[in-house]
């Protein structure tokens, strides 16, 4: 149960339509599947997303990390020596993508060799996550048309808004639409860091009768005093996503009442950590709820089956739905969103069955 070789394939799958937010936009899915082989034939598999306009990662430098350092340092370690893993790994400094996919396919790996699916070793909670549908950029008649389909279609009844524009005023507008063809559904917003303390206090002001769940990172992550000052003018809550990559993150965050919820998404900080950033939360009395990457299926997998096993992710809709906007993907066997809610792949591991074939057209390495 060693580990003896670990890949990374780069590939692309285009989106039949861009999401658009503050920070940048997405065309395709230009990502690195990430397969970790044990010396007894067990290959655990993951996903990597990177996000250059977020951590700094690309494609080229995913496959770079892992393949000149990460399977070089953990090459011949057990899969169960997580703790070993994790300490070569963190030799390296950032990479947060990189190093999750690599944690994720070791558990994967783990769930195999045992012949327990991942959902029961991280904790085993349910079965299943209610969904939620992220919304980027568009005119508020678009954004409200694509939420009834969603909701017509899946059953999902809890929508992530994409704001940040510049004017403001273009989010509240769309938000407002929302609100009134959906009178009935959960709403809350994410700025990417669009707007800056005082815009989002204006705006979160001139949408106070839109009963917003929660706001996400409306302002710079690095704006340490402007954060704070956002949480004491808001009555919405406040979830930190980009600002808290890391468990000294969270804690930085939580403690200088620049957050009062955290965002944990498994893409960025695989399930180890995923845990540890869980254990925090939870100690401290904080919410969270799992967010997306702009994920594939394979992507969304990982992350309910995260979400399902633990009591205090799967209390809130998961964002698990962004797949939907691809024009294709790599497994096998598709993913159902059915009634609102997405059933966990029980079996060994993470259930994770890739289609060969789509592997070898959508790989860009060859």
């Amino acid at each position: 149960m060693k580990i003896a070789r670990i890949e990374a394939i780069p590939y692309a799958i285009a989106y039949r339509k861009p999401l658009v937010f503050a920070s940048g936009e997405v065309h395709a899915a230009e990502h690195v599947l990430v397969r970790v082989h044990t010396d007894d034939g067990v290959v655990g598999t993951a996903d990597a997303p990177p996000r250059p306009f977020t951590y700094g990662e690309t494609q080229a430098s995913v496959r770079s990390i892992i393949a000149d350092h990460f399977a070089p340092a953990i090459d011949g370690v057990g899969i169960l020596e997580r703790e070993v893993v994790h300490a070569r790994l963190n030799r390296t400094v950032g990479n947060p993508v990189a190093k999750a996919a690599v944690d994720m396919a070791i558990w994967d790996a783990i769930g195999q060799t045992l012949g327990t699916s991942v959902n029961e070793l991280l904790g085993g909670f349910t079965d299943r996550m209610r969904v939620s549908h992220m919304i980027g950029f568009a005119p508020p008649e678009a954004m409200v048309s694509e939420a009834e389909q969603i909701r017509a279609r899946y059953g999902i009844t809890t929508f992530k808004v994409k704001v940040g524009r510049q004017p403001y005023r273009l989010d509240v507008e769309a938000c407002r639409a929302l609100r009134t063809a959906m009178p009935d559904v959960e709403i809350y917003i994410d700025g990417n860091r669009g707007w800056t303390p005082s815009e989002a206090v204006r705006a979160l002001r001139e949408m106070a009768d839109l009963d917003l769940a929660f706001a996400e990172e409306l302002c710079p992550a690095d704006d340490v005093l402007g954060r704070r000052w956002l949480v004491q003018h808001s009555a919405v809550p406040m979830y930190a996503d980009e600002s808290v990559p890391t468990p000294a993150d969270v804690t930085r965050e939580l403690l200088a009442g620049a957050a009062t919820g955290i965002a944990i998404k498994t893409s960025r900080t695989g399930f180890t950590y995923s845990q540890r950033i869980l254990g925090q939360c939870e100690g401290m009395g904080v919410e969270v709820y799992l967010g997306n990457q702009i994920d594939t299926q394979l992507g969304s997998l990982c992350a309910a089956a995260f979400g399902a096993a633990h009591r205090l992710t799967a209390r809130r809709p998961a964002e698990l739905s962004n797949y939907l906007d691809m024009s294709d993907d790599l497994l096998a066997e598709p993913l159902v969103i059915k009634d609102g809610e997405l059933r966990v792949r029980q079996g060994p591991g993470l259930g994770i069955a890739i289609d060969e074939q789509k592997l070898a057209h959508y790989r860009t390495d060859s």
